[in-house]
């Protein structure tokens, strides 16, 4: 397949993902006021002086959504990434050597046993002061294992051909294996789970932002607008479904653009 061929099957899926990445960043440059801006009574219906009406002081939605998306768009990609480059390292090293990866998997597997959220309960909880760096912190040490135990079953073809293998008798270093001979021919498998883990970054961010913790996301978050706007969903429905909406819509749209990525690069 050409690349240009290529390019133009990416485009679909890069282009939603790249507008919602771009409003999330350029948000707070665009927003008509403030975030506490006033536009009338609590819960007030959209309006042409406020698209998607007011908040449950009044304030304007449409600003909030606009300034309320980067700092779940920068804690769930710093999480994905991390995830994703530790859990690549460990499933690695876990296929390059046989004893050391079956520890590596014992741990992985005791690691799977306590659900994500219950942790950064327990985490954020006892140490609310840690912040967000904590809620970053927890978040990789809960998503790593089961994203290692993909890449070791993924690398342990590849750790058995017979490059890898020539690369061993000249004794090349664990770390040129890894990085040089056995991850360039991941790629499919790193794009993939960088996506699938940016998802669920985002569901453990969003929910934890929901549970107000850390509290330094700030008011004008998608996800404490959901909470703090969901008893008047009734009375402004937008003021609920607007942030829940853009959520569902940077989770999944850049999980597909990584995903088509991926695709389009071991096509090629």
């Amino acid at each position: 397949m050409t690349t240009s061929t290529t390019s133009r099957r990416l485009w679909p899926a890069v282009l939603p993902a790249a507008a919602v990445v771009a409003i999330a960043i350029v948000g707070p440059a665009l927003a008509p006021h403030t975030v506490d801006h006033a536009v009338g009574i609590t819960f007030e219906k959209p309006n042409s002086a406020a698209w998607l009406g007011g908040d449950r002081l009044g304030q304007d939605v449409t600003s909030q959504l606009l300034c309320g998306g980067w700092g779940l768009l920068l804690l769930g990609a710093t999480i994905a990434v991390l995830v994703t480059a530790f859990a690549a390292i460990l499933g690695s090293i876990a296929a390059l050597h046989p004893r050391t990866g079956a520890w590596i998997e014992r741990t992985a597997d005791l690691g799977m046993l306590l659900p994500p959220v219950l942790a950064i309960l327990l985490f954020m909880l006892s140490w609310p002061e840690s912040g967000a760096v904590g809620l970053v912190v927890v978040s990789v040490i809960a998503g790593t294992p089961y994203s290692a135990r993909v890449f070791a079953a993924a690398a342990t073809g590849v750790a058995a051909s017979g490059f890898i293998e020539a690369a061993q008798a000249r004794g090349e270093r664990l770390s040129y294996l890894i990085f040089r001979e056995l991850l360039p021919n991941l790629r499919e498998t790193l794009l993939t789970q960088l996506g699938l883990r940016f998802v669920e970054a985002m569901y453990l961010v969003s929910t934890a932002a929901f549970l107000q913790l850390p509290t330094t996301l700030g008011d004008a978050n998608w996800a404490v607008m959901v909470r703090e706007n969901a008893s008047g969903i009734l009375l402004n429905p937008a003021a609920v479904l607007a942030p829940s909406v853009a959520i569902g819509l940077l989770a999944v749209s850049v999980n597909s653009a990584v995903a088509a990525f991926g695709r389009g690069r071991s096509s090629v």
